[in-house]
């Protein structure tokens, strides 16, 4: 039971990659934006989908790696928890900034 819901959070992730690079790709976009507000908001997504994609990367090099590599491992791992907080504090920071300008404006 336990290797069935390792090898569904693998998966997860390995689809999250793809959907990552996916988002990414959607984002980039060429010309540039005069809304300050507009500007900041995709800046904030590009830096969500980036920090997840290398928590993706870090994942997933973490789970081929070989045991015997303990500093190598240990690094992958700090680096897995801060990409997450990251991800998350970004994504916890669009919201945020929405609710800060609509305040200004009013």
């Amino acid at each position: 039971m336990h290797s069935v819901n390792i090898f569904c959070h693998e998966f997860i992730v390995a689809v999250s990659f793809v959907a990552c690079i996916a988002g990414l790709l959607l984002l980039w976009d060429g010309k540039q934006h005069k809304d300050e507000m507009e500007e900041t908001e995709q800046i904030l997504l590009r830096m969500s989908f980036s920090y997840w994609l290398v928590y993706c990367i870090a994942f997933g090099v973490e789970k081929i790696m070989v045991p015997s590599w303990e500093p190598m491992l240990m690094t992958l791992k700090i680096t897995t928890a801060l990409s997450y907080f990251l991800t998350f504090s970004c994504i916890l920071s669009l919201p945020l900034h929405r609710f800060a300008v609509h305040q200004v404006e009013e």
